[in-house]
């Protein structure tokens, strides 16, 4: 499959740089005036070339699992790849009966192309969808896993350490793949904001969290042998969320700078695949979850109850978007009326709650113990650290920026809550080692990825927080020689200039921006316009610095000769995306500990035969 789907890209691609324009699929997103770099990855610029593009990264990740599993009993890998094949067969059936991408124009073909999407002609088109798409398809390793499991009748510890490796990287991939796309809308479409709750971007995020609550669960599931049902329903649930995301964005059912034209055959094919499978995987989860049983000897304050709790709050917040997601388009096709819009009013009134409870409790989880722990216990570990937080989210917002508002100090109280919990916790398992440098190095990797983790997530926190509160934007009508105020900023608009692309003409302002009356640097927002399609485009300056952007986008010249445009200041915006940087690393750095690099079979087969004298065996299911 890998060498085939990669025989058919690199034919594709070939297609497009040879401006190939019999193929439909060349002529409709390509133009002989592309550069070369979008030319390639146009390739992934439209539904049937983004399609094929999925399906080989689903073969790339079945190769990978061939690769890696070496040291896994033959049959439970042979049950991976064998689920792994047929959700790769349905794709690629789908792409023969309704999304081929090599269809012809003959006898006669176009002598040029309509081109790509001006939107698309950008580096975050380059990098954006491949990592999205990886990150997408990963977790349907996950689900292989979880269904070759409920097959085998073993889910124990060994069944969910096979698996975190995988969940981990597939969810390192997405985090970095959402955080691309946020960093790509917020520079491209000029509206100054970093995220929409745009119908297309909404299942990545579904799909992010049900990966969240998997992969914490499966940490539960392997330490101690719990969770088992509720971690194997959440690795279908995570790889339904991605096969949703599929069918909202190609089903034709809305429109959105994300999504791709399609016709409702494709729609009804996806709808269908999707039922299938998950229906399938549902079914059998149904036979075989009421005999699995876990030894649930904890108590009502411990760490699995408090990572439970957390999981719960991350598939509650999931759901909430899918219904804001879906209810516009099912409340359209049941009543025939306009559709409704489902705007950041809903998802924020919802999402911010949720997510600052699960902050207090993942503080509270982090230095709770296994099995038990005491409130006093508790209390004497966090007290210092809520005290901490509390404090300095008063001073810090309010010395930054000489504003007091109560958002600001909830959401940096909140970020500090989990920072100082991950310091309070890493002292604690350090405090009685007789070096404190050899204490840390005796922390396991995987402790250390799940701090880099939290202590990114309490990043992304705070950035967003304190951008959403303390961003400033004016729009103004300038002339040349036009002078605008904006926080402690001037902006002097100097005039345009016009420009010619390889394949646009534009008009390039100049502003050169001041502070206190010293220079800072000058600001060159530009107005395309792409000459095969004679589309519009707008391309934003962005002065970019680690507690503050400045951002301009030039809108339309006037008769007079001034020119409408917004300005924006944009504080702490950059943490977002450098938090999402630190998650994935985490993730990345738990994948690389030494128990997932050096799977033993002797080592799992004791923890299967321990974990076959708590619980209650399965008939195995044959493939």
């Amino acid at each position: 499959m890998f060498v085939f789907l990669s025989l058919c890209l690199l034919i594709l691609g070939y297609s497009f740089v040879t401006d190939d324009f019999s193929v439909q699929f060349v002529a409709q997103h390509s133009n002989s005036l592309l550069p070369m770099q979008y030319k390639i990855t146009a390739v992934w610029g439209g539904h049937e070339g983004s399609f094929l593009f999925w399906t080989w990264m689903l073969a790339g990740w079945m190769l990978a699992v061939s690769i890696f599993s070496k040291a896994m009993p033959d049959d439970f890998v042979a049950r991976v790849l064998g689920i792994m094949g047929l959700i790769g067969a349905g794709y690629t059936m789908f792409m023969i009966a309704t999304s081929n991408p090599f269809d012809r124009v003959l006898p006669i073909s176009p002598v040029d192309g309509a081109d790509l999407n001006s939107a698309l002609q950008d580096f975050g088109f380059i990098i954006h969808p491949p990592s999205l798409y990886m990150g997408y398809v990963g977790f349907s390793v996950v689900f292989a896993f979880a269904i070759a499991a409920l097959m085998s009748g073993r889910l124990d510890s060994a069944w969910a350490r096979w698996s975190r490796p995988w969940a981990n990287a597939a969810w390192a991939i997405l985090t970095i793949g959402i955080a691309l796309g946020s960093w790509w809308a917020y520079y491209e479409l000029g509206w100054g904001g970093w995220w929409a709750w745009d119908p297309v971007e909404n299942p990545p995020m579904i799909n992010w969290l049900l990966g969240t609550a998997l992969i914490h669960s499966l940490a539960v599931t392997e330490k101690r042998g719990v969770f088992k049902s509720w971690t194997v329903l959440l690795a279908i649930m995570a790889f339904a969320a991605s096969l949703l995301g599929t069918f909202i964005t190609r089903s034709g059912l809305l429109t959105s700078v994300h999504a791709f034209a399609s016709d409702p055959t494709r729609g009804i094919y996806i709808l269908g695949f999707l039922g299938f499978v998950v229906g399938g995987s549902l079914l059998l989860f149904a036979f075989r979850a009421p005999l699995m049983k876990s030894e649930f000897s904890f108590g009502a304050i411990s760490r699995e109850v408090f990572l439970l709790a957390n999981n719960i709050i991350l598939v509650v917040a999931s759901a909430a978007i899918l219904l804001g997601t879906l209810y516009p388009m099912v409340y359209q096709a049941v009543s025939g009326g306009e559709l409704l819009s489902v705007g950041p009013p809903y998802f924020n009134i919802i999402f911010v709650p949720l997510m600052s409870v699960l902050v207090v409790l993942l503080g509270m989880g982090s230095v709770s113990r296994w099995k038990k722990t005491s409130v006093d216990y508790l209390k004497k570990q966090l007290m210092w650290v809520a005290i901490a937080a509390i404090a300095l989210g008063l001073v810090i917002p309010l010395a930054l920026t000489l504003e007091f508002r109560i958002g600001a100090t909830i959401a940096t109280a909140l970020g500090l809550w989990v920072v100082f919990g991950i310091v309070h916790d890493v002292w604690v398992k350090i405090a009685n080692k007789a070096s404190k440098l050899a204490g840390l190095k005796s922390l396991a990797v995987s402790y250390w990825g799940m701090q880099i983790a939290h202590f990114g997530f309490a990043v992304i926190l705070m950035g967003a927080g304190l951008t959403s509160i303390y961003s400033i934007e004016k729009s103004v009508l300038l002339s040349p020689g036009q002078t605008v105020e904006l926080g402690n900023y001037e902006f002097l608009f100097e005039g345009t200039e016009h420009l010619s692309g390889p394949n646009f003409e534009a008009e390039r302002a100049t502003f050169q921006v001041m502070k206190g009356g010293e220079y800072v640097r000058d600001l060159h927002p530009e107005k395309r316009i792409y000459v095969a399609s004679r589309t519009p485009s707008t391309e934003m300056a962005i002065d970019a610095g680690f507690t503050r952007d400045l951002f301009i986008t030039l809108g339309e010249e006037r008769d007079s000769g001034a020119w409408s445009m917004s300005l924006y200041i944009k504080p702490f915006v950059r943490w977002v995306w450098l938090g999402a940087i630190l998650m994935a690393l985490g993730a990345v750095v738990a994948v690389t500990d030494k128990r997932y690099r050096n799977l033993k079979v002797k080592a799992l087969a004791a923890n299967a035969a321990e974990s076959k004298a708590k619980s209650e065996p399965l008939r195995p299911v044959s493939t």
